[in-house]
């Protein structure tokens, strides 16, 4: 099914999961706008929205399938006729249309959000894909809660489904519980006891609850799923979602994965700020990857060894990912080595004396200013002289 085994394909979930956070929500050519981009990122598959939820989320599905002709177009439902009837619809004008169906696998999620059986929603989850097939070639299964499921039902869900039609299935640790090591071995455990297993993709879907969602699609990765759902910024319901930036660029990092993607790394930093400023989400500024201060050196051990050679301190260049440049950022912490690198960056060639003098000047302003910019610098080295 996979012609390249070592390629993952991108779900970009930025204007489904990634709109659902309160305040967040985008208008239809707002959406439509960031599908444009997210196709020219490389993303294999957006999912558009949930067209049942809405006459707004319809026609966004409607809108976006119009405007992109790359990508996959997914329109999310739950694992009923009216849902996978109004997805269907709003996937009419798409070039490669996915219907994205499921119910809950967790007993948890059985028994208190279904109030139903195992077996109950075996047959419910099986007949969702059965009727999907009929319209879509493409159908996508998601196993809600899988994190906290019994692996055993979870592995006769996913070979029910399998065996009705599903060309992809969503494992989601949908409360971020799993610890790495667990993640990855639910993805193994399916991989070595569902024995249709390969006639699907698995997916991994996390959520960032404690803060290991990323991790957490990794190993899942690492033992054999080949899809990874994502945003862009890592945005999404409470503690949000996987972040695509992050996942892409472990990936570009670390070599002895010998796993890979499609998407133009290039285009993130850009990618990043139109996100947070549509969804009016600040991104956190020791964000990974896009965040203001990912490639900011602003301790003096730091930035001498940065000066020295930026592979001290820097596993990805800047303009890898779109990011303008690394900065020197002059703190109290600053050492001489960084003052110097400003210093002669404005066009100062101070001797050993005269640089020590400012740097004690330097301290003494840094201690109660906390930017310094190019006019206190040019002050300094006056006030330095006139002395």
């Amino acid at each position: 099914m996979l012609h390249d085994p070592n390629r993952i394909y991108v779900f970009d979930t930025t204007l489904r999961d990634g709109e659902q956070v309160p305040g967040c929500q985008l208008t239809t050519p707002e959406k439509v706008e960031i599908a444009k981009s997210l196709e020219l990122l490389g993303v294999d598959i957006i999912e558009a929205g949930f067209p049942i939820s809405s006459p707004g989320d319809f026609q966004s599905v409607v809108e976006i399938s119009k405007a992109v002709k790359d990508p996959v177009v997914c329109a999310l439902t739950r694992a009923n006729k009216g849902d996978i009837d109004a997805a269907v619809e709003s996937l009419k004008f798409a070039k490669r249309p996915r219907i994205h169906t499921g119910i809950g696998s967790s007993d948890m999620h059985i028994r208190h959000k279904f109030n139903s059986t195992r077996e109950e929603i075996l047959r419910r989850g099986v007949e969702a894909v059965k009727y999907a097939k009929q319209f879509v070639e493409d159908i996508e299964f998601y196993a809600e809660d899988a994190g906290r499921a019994d692996i055993e039902f979870l592995a006769q869900m996913i070979r029910a489904v399998i065996a009705a039609g599903a060309t992809v299935v969503n494992i989601p640790d949908t409360n971020g519980y799993c610890l790495p090591e667990q993640y990855g071995a639910r993805i193994k455990y399916l991989k070595d006891n569902v024995d249709n297993i390969g006639q699907a993709i698995i997916s991994v879907h996390c959520h960032n609850d404690l803060g290991l969602a990323t991790a957490n699609s990794i190993a899942g990765l690492q033992a054999g799923a080949r899809q990874v759902e994502c945003t862009i910024n890592g945005i999404g319901e409470r503690a949000g979602n996987t972040s695509m930036e992050e996942v892409v660029m472990i990936l570009k990092t670390h070599h002895s994965v010998n796993l890979h993607t499609h998407i133009k790394a290039a285009n993130f930093f850009e990618m990043s700020r139109m996100i947070s400023s549509q969804m009016r989400m600040p991104v956190q500024p020791n964000k990974a990857i896009v965040g203001a201060n990912a490639f900011a050196h602003s301790s003096g051990i730091h930035q001498d060894g940065f000066l020295k050679n930026r592979e001290n301190y820097e596993i990805i260049k800047p303009e890898d990912v779109g990011f303008p440049s690394a900065s020197i950022v002059l703190t109290a912490r600053s050492g001489r080595h960084a003052l110097k690198f400003h210093l002669e960056r404005l066009g100062y060639q101070l001797d050993k004396e005269a640089l020590a003098e400012a740097y004690k000047n330097f301290l003494a302003l840094a201690d109660h200013k906390m930017d310094i910019d190019d006019d206190d610098l040019r002050s300094l080295v006056t006030e330095n002289l006139v002395k």
